[in-house]
């Protein structure tokens, strides 16, 4: 596996692991204020998000690399 193509799989296994990641501990408001989406959450951490993602998306990627590396 090339340095690019291993940039190309990260990058992909993150925006999946992202969406993944993005409902987890959603919660929404119980009151909402006029002007807001009914759906809006409260705090959406976002950067605890993309945190886990960025981890969750390197274990996955060195099991990808494992298995293509292998064959």
């Amino acid at each position: 596996m090339t340095f690019a193509t291993s940039i190309v799989v990260y990058v992909m296994i993150w925006v999946v692991v992202l969406f993944m990641v993005l409902p987890w501990g959603v919660r929404i408001p119980n009151r909402v204020e006029q002007g807001h989406a009914d759906s809006a959450p409260e705090r959406p951490y976002i950067g605890l998000k993309l945190l886990i993602t960025s981890v969750l998306s390197a274990f996955f990627w060195v099991i990808a690399y494992l298995v293509l590396k292998s064959h």
